[in-house]
């Protein structure tokens, strides 16, 4: 017994060093990538001027800061709104208070530990200890995310169909339209695979992890039979979203970026959202500003103009996300112990 239990931790032990190792070659590869496509915008852009991604500061400058991550906290609050009435859909019961602990904890982990879904993940485990479903716990998690990209791509189509400059402005117009376009034939067809009745009645039978896909088969059936929970999630999700491009605009008036009004933005920032998720990207870096430069450039924004907006998204993020360690930290055990206590446990 002894020696299966050595080699039983041996075997662990090797697992673990060789996902360690993996995803250390994945951060590695990240930020190589985005350090490549820094150096490739760079290269392309004609004259590059370091010394104007730098913005004129004047009085208004701290009030667009403060404003930008301000609606960046609130976007935080809206989001967690938008999981909590999936959640209350899917008849999951837990506080929005505990809620908005589970997702500001995996926001750090998703913005400080670089990886695409350890802060999915996060949530994900400790809803499941909340409430002891895992299967539904795992299909809030993904129909949240997923209300996004039924939002962004609508948000831009909109933009575009609200103004005729913006449709003939020749490869933005282009590229905006397809992703949103792509986007929502992707989600159609993960729900039209996802939600069959076919496929429900297979996974149904498996176990295993294949009972969490279940999970969301299961899930989105729910929010089929129940369309005024539906309209509450996307509605949520619409505010949250709006929340985002109200950020997005007092970001561009920080860096001295004057011409976008609520019209660009709707048609051009949610298309930015949309790129710069592909998980090639250490946070997204080098997709970000490359799409912006690309959608902005023909607005009259100032490529170096459009970098230093990307990059100050990125740390309004990343400041906005520091709200999660001590949620992080503590958070899971303080709820583990609130759950013991009134379990009798």
């Amino acid at each position: 017994m002894r020696a299966r239990s050595h080699c039983y931790r041996s075997a662990s032990a090797g697992l673990t060093e060789k996902h360690t190792t993996r995803r250390v070659l994945s951060v590695v590869l990240r930020v190589g990538i985005s350090v490549g496509l820094f150096f490739l915008l760079i290269w392309w852009l004609p004259s590059f001027d370091a010394d104007k991604l730098w913005p004129d500061f004047n009085s208004a400058t701290p009030f667009w800061l403060v404003g930008a991550l301000l609606l960046t906290v609130a976007g935080n609050m809206a989001a967690t709104a938008r999981w909590y009435e999936v959640a209350v859909a899917l008849g999951l019961k837990v506080k929005p208070r505990r809620m908005f602990s589970h997702y500001m904890a995996g926001m750090f982990i998703s913005n400080f530990v670089p990886t695409t879904v350890g802060g999915d993940v996060l949530r994900m485990s400790r809803l499941t200890n909340d409430t002891g479903d895992g299967p539904h716990s795992f299909a809030s998690v993904l129909l949240e995310r997923l209300s996004g990209w039924i939002v962004l791509p609508v948000f831009t189509l909109l933009g575009l169909a609200l103004d005729e400059e913006l449709r003939g402005l020749g490869a933005p117009t282009r590229v905006a339209a397809s992703t949103a376009g792509l986007t929502l034939l992707a989600l159609g067809l993960i729900l039209l695979l996802v939600g069959n009745q076919r496929f429900g009645r297979l996974v149904s039978r498996r176990k295993g992890w294949v009972r969490f896909v279940n999970g969301l088969h299961m899930g989105i059936d729910e929010l089929r039979a129940k369309p005024r929970d539906t309209g509450r999630v996307l509605i949520t999700a619409f505010a949250y979203q709006a929340i985002m491009l109200a950020a997005a605009g007092c970001a561009a008036k920080a860096v001295g970026i004057n011409g976008l009004g609520p019209i660009e933005l709707m048609a051009f920032i949610p298309a930015v959202l949309i790129i710069q998720v592909l998980p090639i990207a250490l946070g997204g870096l080098g997709l970000r500003e490359g799409a912006l430069v690309l959608f902005l450039h023909d607005l009259g924004v100032i490529d170096e103009q459009a970098i230093a907006m990307g990059l100050l998204l990125y740390f309004l993020t990343v400041a906005g996300s520091l709200v999660g360690l001590p949620t992080l930290v503590f958070g899971g055990q303080y709820w583990q112990r609130v759950s013991r206590s009134r379990h009798g446990r």
